[in-house]
């Protein structure tokens, strides 16, 4: 028994040095928000889901608390994703505030000292897309990014495997006008639990460009620029995501990411596949897709299932659609049925 114990913890610790792409056989299987299709997103018990699906990354969105302390939640308006509101004593704290551009109110992380948010429990963001998931509300605490990387730990040596962060620094240019940049607080964590290069499973993403332009210059952690369908860069008001996809943008991504984070929309809408994938491969980028739902609204319209009695399309489908583009990572809020999904059937 020692000595198979031993030889476990010998295999563990050569897949902890190997580089992901000598072990990965299929697109990385990205768990967003953890297994949020099943369990309020943002919560451990729904990163414990994910990772027990066989989900390869977890990703958590990172905001932070008046007193610095990184937590996840997938903004700092926590109105529809706490009971916040079923607080009296939190009455006084709702406000309106601009964020990016947008007029926003409710109730902000950085309003919040970290004691004042435990005393919050968790509740489902799509309660009428998501039913099933109100069993949940209530009891779950808003996690901080160090109790992430504690049940990563927990988790790798129970599953003796290696699994991936990738945390989202939500709105970087705003928190670091407030006094509260993410980057030194994301960093240490890292660092302190052992992620700091290019070996390590972490990526780390961000709708902006100017944090991760700071944070090349500082880390070797591996760095994607997330784009969308419309819209652009919060902390680049003259620019758009579409001038980013040029073959210009993307080479200018390149020199400061190792990743590209588009949309699904981007790769495949109604009339058919794109050639992105192609053209952020010749740029030297990897292709990380966000994000691959089950629901009719967040798939093209050609794998809608309209009569479906819990508004659920061909998923598979699609997920086979987007893995046959060449993208060398998807991001899901059902990493099982995903997973599912990649795998070939047996013959």
């Amino acid at each position: 028994m020692i000595g198979r114990g031993l030889a476990r913890l010998g295999l563990f610790a050569l897949m902890s040095l190997a580089p992901l792409s000598m072990v990965q056989a299929e697109p990385l299987l990205i768990a967003h928000r953890g297994a949020s299709g099943e369990r309020p997103e943002h919560t451990l018990a729904s990163y414990e889901r994910a990772i027990d699906q066989g989900a390869d990354y977890i990703e958590p969105d990172l905001v932070l608390t008046k007193d610095g302390v990184l937590v996840a939640r997938h903004e700092n308006e926590i109105g529809g994703t706490t009971d916040v509101a079923d607080h009296p004593e939190f009455a006084d704290r709702k406000t309106t505030k601009t964020i990016d551009g947008m007029q926003m109110t409710g109730w902000f992380t950085e309003d919040f000292t970290l004691a004042e948010l435990r005393t919050l429990r968790v509740r489902e963001r799509l309660p009428d897309l998501r039913p099933a998931n109100k069993r949940f509300n209530d009891l779950y605490l808003i996690p901080t990014f160090e109790e992430i990387l504690k049940l990563v730990r927990a988790k790798e040596a129970e599953a003796h495997r290696r699994i991936g962060l990738y945390p989202e620094t939500k709105h970087p240019s705003y928190f670091a006008g407030l006094g509260l940049p993410h980057q030194a607080a994301l960093l240490d964590l890292l660092s302190r639990y052992g992620y700091q290069t290019e070996a390590d499973p972490v990526f780390i993403q961000s709708f902006e460009v100017g944090n991760l332009k700071a944070l090349r210059a500082t880390t070797r952690l591996r760095l994607v620029q997330l784009v969308d369908s419309e819209g652009g860069p919060a902390d680049l008001p003259g620019t758009t995501y579409a001038d980013m996809l040029t073959v210009q943008g993307l080479n200018d991504i390149a020199a400061y990411a190792d990743g590209l984070g588009p949309s699904g929309l981007l790769l495949i809408d109604g009339q058919g596949a794109s050639a992105l994938v192609g053209r952020a491969h010749d740029a030297g980028l990897q292709v990380h897709v966000w994000t691959l739902r089950m629901e009719n609204p967040f798939l093209p319209p050609q794998y809608q299932r309209p009569d479906d009695p819990e508004n659920r399309g061909d998923f598979a489908g699609f997920v086979r659609a987007i893995v046959n583009t060449g993208v060398d990572g998807i991001f899901s809020d059902f990493p099982g049925q995903a997973k599912a999904a990649m795998t070939p059937a047996s013959p």
